[in-house]
Order: structure tokens, then sequence, then C-alpha cells
């Protein structure tokens, strides 16, 4: 039994020498399958940590390019914002939103009037977008405005034109399927008329400060047609504030940045008027011609007395801040006006809407002024008429003799009896 087991340990330690040779004497040998073994054995516990690692840089890789989308429409997203001028295309979407207000019915069509801002923003975008397309070069001088996306080489040209030319037509698009051809024409003008007149204009004759009164005074316009398909006197009232209001706002904005114009190379009324009594008295005049407009609103039904008073007290204030720059010019009186241009809009603009008539007050009110006249006129042309009557009645000749009272007694009750002939008394036989 010692035996046998003697021949098993032997038989044991030949095939362990044969599995596993001598460290002494072949020591490479003889730790590779050790290693072997080890790398086998600690193949499954690596393989959920490649898992993790290669889960953790996909996510990575994920979040830097949802970074990046994030980063490029966060970027793209402030140049449309710029290029648009959104605040000012905000202030053209009021006016045209008073507009529609104005020119609606008794109910004001809430879904309509959302359309209509909407397409007014939209070609106020396209308008102000091919506006600085349009003076890159110019834009790139002026402090003011070198750090605007074209200039500062934020957005390329093209892209900037590709996207005024994308959002105008849609814009108008939408006007022309959820109003109507009229005010969708009118913002295709509106828009041809500042992008392709009022804009290069501005590099060659002080004028381009009208035009640009005509532009701005186009989307009340626009929001009225929209809402009555149709434009009267009434509508008239908003677009002529607005005509009015811009001279003497961007006169004092040109007083006040005259050597910015300058370099940037527009001709403005400023430049040939270093006093600037020429440009103080053009506000003035222009912020008189808005005296009667309240009277105006109501004398035509648009809105009820007390707007006359307010409008009127409206102006006078704007008028006193011109005249100040009139009698002071300089860069105080003219920052004085311009922000009092800046408070007396939005307020004109609501007094206009609070005081609204609505219209078949309007309608009552305009048919009762109707029947005045008529009545004045009708009662005039009948004394003209009984004047012209007495006139003609004089002139004919009188072939019917005088006939004394008794004559025309004795005729009355026996109509068969001849009429006794009477025959006035001489002056010899008296």
């Amino acid at each position: 039994m010692w035996r046998g087991g003697a021949t098993a340990a032997s038989a044991a330690r030949t095939l362990r020498s044969r599995l596993l040779p001598d460290p002494i004497h072949n020591p490479v040998t003889s730790l590779a399958p050790v290693a072997s073994a080890r790398a086998s054995s600690s193949v499954p516990s690596a393989g959920p940590a490649n898992t993790v690692a290669e889960a953790a840089a996909a996510a990575a890789a994920v979040s830097q390019q949802a970074g990046s989308v994030s980063d490029a429409l966060r970027h793209y997203g402030r140049c449309y914002f710029e290029l648009s001028k959104a605040r000012l295309s905000a202030l053209v979407v009021a006016t045209s939103g008073a507009g529609y207000v104005l020119g609606s019915g008794n109910i004001v069509d809430i879904a309509g009037l959302c359309f209509t801002c909407t397409g007014t923003m939209m070609v106020a975008a396209s308008a102000n977008t091919l506006n600085q397309v349009f003076e890159i070069k110019n834009d790139a001088k002026m402090k003011r405005t070198m750090r605007r996306p074209l200039p500062s080489g934020r957005i390329s040209p093209a892209h900037a034109a590709m996207w005024a030319t994308s959002v105008g037509a849609a814009g108008t698009a939408l006007l022309a399927w959820k109003a109507n051809g009229l005010a969708a024409g009118l913002a295709a003008s509106n828009l041809v008329l500042y992008a392709f007149v009022y804009t290069p204009l501005k590099q060659i004759h002080p004028v381009n400060t009208w035009v640009g009164a005509v532009v701005g005074a186009i989307p009340p316009l626009l929001g009225w047609a929209a809402a009555s398909t149709e434009l009267s006197l009434n509508a008239m009232i908003l677009p002529a504030a607005l005509y009015y209001w811009q001279i003497p706002h961007f006169m004092a904005l040109a007083y006040l940045c005259r050597s910015d114009y300058l370099a940037g190379g527009y001709r403005m009324l400023s430049f040939a008027d270093p006093t600037g009594k020429r440009t103080a008295w053009v506000s003035l005049r222009n912020c008189l011609y808005m005296l009667p407009l309240g009277f105006f609103a109501y004398n035509w039904g648009l809105t009820s007395d007390w707007f006359g008073l307010e409008a009127s007290l409206l102006t006078l204030g704007l008028t006193i801040g011109a005249l100040s720059f009139v009698l002071e010019p300089s860069p105080k009186t003219a920052r004085r006006m311009f922000y009092g241009s800046l408070l007396y809009l939005p307020a004109f603009m609501a007094g206009l809407l609070l005081h609204r008539l609505p219209n078949n007050e309007q309608k009552e009110h305009n048919l009762a002024q109707n029947s005045d006249l008529a009545g004045v006129l009708y009662g005039a042309n009948l004394q003209d008429e009984e004047r012209a009557t007495r006139k003609r009645e004089d002139r004919k000749p009188s072939n019917v003799q005088s006939r004394s009272p008794v004559a025309y007694a004795s005729v009355a009750p026996f109509p068969f009896l001849p009429v006794p002939i009477y025959v006035p008394p001489q002056a010899h036989d008296l």
C-alpha cells in the first residue's frame, strides 16, 4: 500500500513537472502559464468596466454634440435677433396691431390680430435685415453699429440675405392667406420702399428722413386693411400721427449722433446745420402739425371727445420740448425732446384705443353729422331758391292794373257780374 502510494506520488510529480517547468532552471517559461492563467481569469471580471467606459465616452460625445448644436442655435438666434432689429420691429408690430383694433368692428378677431402681427413682424425683420446687408461697410465705420453681426463677421452676407428673403416671403404669404391681398400688398410695398428706396437714399440726400417717415406710417394702414379689407378717412389718423412724430424723433437722434452718421457716410439734415437751428425748427413745425389730430379723430367719429383733449395735451408737451430745442439747440435739449417722443407715441396710441368708438357708434356719429350738414345745406339752398324767386318776380313787368278793394269784393260773391273798372284818381283831380 505504501508502494502504491509512492508510485502515485511519483506520477503526480512527473505530471506537474511537465505542466509547470522548473522555475529555477527556466523562469520565463515557468511564469508564462501563470500569467496567461491570470489573464484568462481576469477577462470576465474586466468586462463590465470596459462597458461602463465605452458608455461614458459615448455619453460625452453625445453631450458634446448636443452642446455644439445648442451653441449653434444660440449663436444664429442671436444673430437673427440683431439682424431683425427686434425692438424696432416690435414697435412696428404695435402700430400695426393698433391699426387692426381701430379698423375692427364691435368685436376684435383675436386670431386675425395674431396672424396680422406675426406677418408684420416677419416682413419688418426681413426689411431690417436687408437694410444691414446693404450697409455693411457703412455700419463698420460707426461705433454704434460696428458690432452688428455682419460688420463683425459673425454671419455671412449670403446667409443674412437668405434669411431675409425667406422670412419676408413667408410673412407676406401669411398676410395674404390669413388677412387679405390689400394687407399683403401694403406689407410688400413697404418692404421694397424701406430696403430699396430709403436705404440707398440715406447716402444720397437728407430727404431720406421724410421717406422713412412714410415707411413708418404704413404699418397702421396695414393693420386697418387686414381688419376691414378697405381704407377710409378714419384710417389716416394714426398714420398721420406716426408720420409727423417720426420727424422730431429722428431729428433729435440725428443731432445727437451727427459725428457717427458723418463717419458712416449718411446724408442728414443736421450735417448742413452746425448750429442746430434748422433741425430744431423742422422738429417744432411737425409737432404743430400734430395738434389738431385728436379733434379730427373725434370729428370723424373715430373716438370720443375726451381723446381730442388728451391728444392735444400730449402734443402740447412734445411741442414745448421742441420749442426748448429751438431756443437752445444743445445735446441736452435734443435728448430731452428725444425721450419725450419715446413717451408720446405709446401714450397717443393707448388713448386712441381707449377712447375708440365701436363701429355702430361711429356710423351713428357720422350719420348725425351728415344729417346736420345736409340740413344746413338744405336750408341754405332753400334760402337761395327763395331769394332767386323773389328776384325773378321783381324783374317781371306788371300787366295787371291795380284794382280797388271794392272791385275785388264785388267779384267774389257774384262772379257773373261784370267787374267795375277802377281808375285811380290823378294828381290834378285832387
